[in-house]
């Protein structure tokens, strides 16, 4: 079979759960679809620069308010914030809670959901970092990543936990 004229149903169909390549996946309601490729579902939730942005600042810089994400190198603008935090609540992705210090402002923490896009956030560091790095990239932390990736994961996830010990 020549898998470049397969439909996309039919990869779904192959390469989904019945194939035992894959755990089961989520469905969607047909009113949040609007392909049955999982890679375009996918990118309608996290399909833009600035959704993984958000996902990497909590996962790897720890920043859980709105005014920390507002100070990273790359100038997000507020409305695109506040569009893309209301996005990954609305999935799943994050959630939210009142500041324990401050009534008017909230937190955002990762969900399991969110937690479960580390792997992937970890090939996106590699091939950046590969093709795509710019010169005062850190290297010594890329290579670091690069050589144990899994042990990265690990780390990330325990610092993951602490904070929400701390803070949930």
């Amino acid at each position: 079979m020549d898998f470049t004229e397969v439909t996309c149903k039919m990869q779904v169909f192959y390469f989904g759960a019945e194939s035992g390549i894959v755990m089961p996946m989520e469905t969607l309601k047909q009113s949040e679809c609007r392909s049955c490729c999982p890679v375009a579902n996918a990118l309608d939730v996290l399909g833009d620069r600035w959704t993984l942005l958000v996902i990497r600042d909590m996962m790897f810089m720890n920043k859980h308010e709105f005014g920390e994400f507002m100070k990273g190198p790359e100038k997000i603008a507020t409305n695109i914030l506040t569009d893309r935090l209301k996005c990954l609540q609305d999935c799943d992705v994050i959630a939210q809670l009142p500041h324990p210090k401050h009534k008017n402002k909230k937190i955002y923490y990762l969900t399991q959901k969110g937690k479960d896009l580390l792997p992937v956030l970890v090939e996106l560091i590699l091939w950046g970092g590969t093709y795509r790095a710019a010169p005062d990239m850190p290297k010594a932390h890329f290579n670091h990543i690069k050589r144990q990736p899994k042990k990265f994961v690990q780390a990330t996830l325990r610092k993951l936990k602490v904070w929400e010990d701390s803070n949930l």
